[in-house]
């Protein structure tokens, strides 16, 4: 008899435990005549009282250097997340965990604050939503993103968003104001103008047509905005490239980037699940095609390859984005965030100088 898990509504098929558990779980037949359903699966959030929040790396990969994230996991459910591997270092699945059991950071602000008010700290753009969506559905309540952007907005320090939120509008008192300084920008991720497939993929994110609401009102609000096509789906979303584009531009978006899907550790079997699952007729060419850009692996995760593969087809992308983004004007490159504004502000009973 069968027993079903419920995950109507979440991006993961399953929830095996992570890489580094002894243990594992599943779901078995208890010997009695009857179908089961087990328990519609809720959101559980847990604090977590951070030690320090401005994280470092040295990619050569990546535009910036250090970043924060408020959360842990992510609601939105993102099946292709890359940061679903990260859930396994707190014991817990990349699976549906990564999207159901949720770690806030409510002290994040304090920390912040403190880390910008060293005086070894030296200046740079900070990337906020760079593991997991600050605006993802629990900062409605939970305000840290909102909280971190106040310390920022004191500071007059330079930042970069990643975001498939509608929440960010909420923001925009705070993001407005930085932006006439060229202290911030955004980027949206729009991954599909297909509304049946994004509900599939990205089950708990904002609609594409949400995300091109976005751009208009952040835009209109002189923030600038960088639409993000990414990740591509070699077989799915690429014959989508240039509509994505066409339409980030007319929202008003003013720059471009792509990411080709990427299947680090965890992630290329829950990917390879939900195509059965959702695409089984797709499910050959996506993984022949990924496979072809990576020597044959599902993922390579070697620096300057990672994000885009390589080979024919890998080429043929980047042309049509290269091409795109010329006829549309995207490709003009943005303004540095200006990081000469920073300074740290009185702290709380400190006297203030007469000059």
């Amino acid at each position: 008899m069968a027993v079903r898990a419920k995950t109507q509504g979440r991006g993961a098929v399953s929830n095996d435990v992570g890489r580094y558990e002894r243990y594992a779980t599943s779901i078995a037949y208890d010997g009695w005549d009857i179908e089961e359903d087990l328990t519609t699966l809720r959101t559980e959030v847990r604090d977590e009282v951070a030690r320090s929040l401005i994280t470092y790396n040295k990619s050569p990969d990546l535009p910036f250097d250090r970043s924060i994230n408020p959360y842990r996991g992510c609601e939105h459910g993102c099946v292709y997340c890359f940061a679903r591997p990260t859930h396994a270092y707190l014991g817990l699945s990349p699976g549906l965990d990564f999207e159901t059991r949720l770690i806030a950071r409510p002290n994040a602000a304090q920390i912040l604050r403190r880390e910008l008010s060293r005086s070894s700290y030296k200046v740079a753009t900070i990337a906020l939503g760079t593991n997991t969506d600050p605006y993802q559905p629990i900062e409605q309540s939970r305000e840290i993103t909102r909280d971190c952007l106040k310390v920022l907005s004191d500071f007059n320090h330079p930042i970069g968003i990643v975001t498939k939120g509608a929440l960010i509008e909420r923001d925009l008192d705070i993001l407005a104001p930085m932006a006439e300084q060229g202290l911030v920008r955004v980027g949206v991720s729009l991954t599909t103008l297909d509304t049946g497939l994004s509900r599939r993929m990205e089950p708990r994110a904002p609609s594409p047509k949400r995300r091109l609401q976005m751009i208009e009102r952040l835009t209109g609000a002189g923030v600038p905005v960088r639409v993000m096509t990414s990740p591509i789906v070699p077989g799915l979303t690429d014959h989508e490239l240039e509509n994505l584009l066409e339409a980030g531009k007319a929202a008003g978006a003013d720059a471009a980037s792509w990411i080709m899907l990427r299947l680090p550790r965890e992630v290329s079997a829950l990917w390879q699940e939900w195509l059965a699952e959702h695409m089984p007729d797709r499910a050959d060419k996506v993984m022949a095609r990924l496979r072809e850009m990576h020597g044959g692996k599902d993922y390579d995760p070697r620096w300057g390859h990672r994000m885009r593969g390589e080979g024919e087809y890998a080429g043929v992308i980047a042309q049509r984005f290269k091409a795109a983004c010329t006829r549309l004007g995207l490709n003009i490159r943005s303004e540095p965030l200006r990081c000469d504004l920073f300074e740290v502000p009185p702290q709380p009973g400190e006297q203030m100088t007469l000059f």
